[in-house]
């Protein structure tokens, strides 16, 4: 469903059908400007007007929201929103890497973990076959195919090793 669909925009569409009847909105019969008049027609460009309506209501309110923040008094040890005390509390909040996906080495035919550093573009492609031969193959092949999550215990491998290879590779 659109944006610009609310429950009263849709009943205008609705009524403005019932009262034209699909044809001129102006009730001329025959229509003088079918380019402009023709209930098709003048939907469209109604429905653009809504858009242009919401986008502008949306820069409104943030630009309402941006001046509110910027009149906040921030007093203290910790000023502003994002200072250097408070970047380190987020950094360290973050996980070290981001498993991406999981696949099938076209090379080796092995199962590996594509992860992405945090904070970075490098990414991983982690063997992790050892803790899958424990799970079936239709398991395997689904946690590939369609990211279903594999059982817990496999699950805390894969991260243990993925967390071994970070270390590695941070280590370098």
């Amino acid at each position: 469903m659109p944006h610009w669909a609310t429950p009263a925009r849709q009943s205008r569409l609705v009524e403005i059908f019932q009262r034209s009847g699909g044809f001129c909105v102006y009730g001329e019969s025959p229509c003088t400007n079918p380019q402009a008049h023709h209930y098709e027609n003048y939907i469209i460009g109604l429905i653009k007007d809504w858009v242009a309506d919401d986008r502008e209501a949306k820069a409104y309110l943030n630009r309402i929201i941006s001046r509110q923040l910027h009149r906040i008094p921030e007093l203290g040890a910790l000023r502003g929103s994002f200072n250097a005390i408070s970047r380190d509390i987020y950094f360290e909040g973050q996980p070290q890497y981001y498993l991406e996906s999981l696949g099938v080495s076209g090379l080796t035919f092995k199962p590996f973990a594509k992860i992405r550093i945090a904070s970075s573009f490098t990414r991983l492609h982690v063997d992790i076959a050892e803790p899958l031969k424990a799970v079936s193959k239709n398991k395997r092949r689904k946690a590939i195919r369609y990211g279903q999550s594999l059982p817990v215990e496999i699950q805390e491998q894969v991260e243990a090793i993925c967390n071994r290879a970070i270390a590695h590779y941070l280590s370098k």
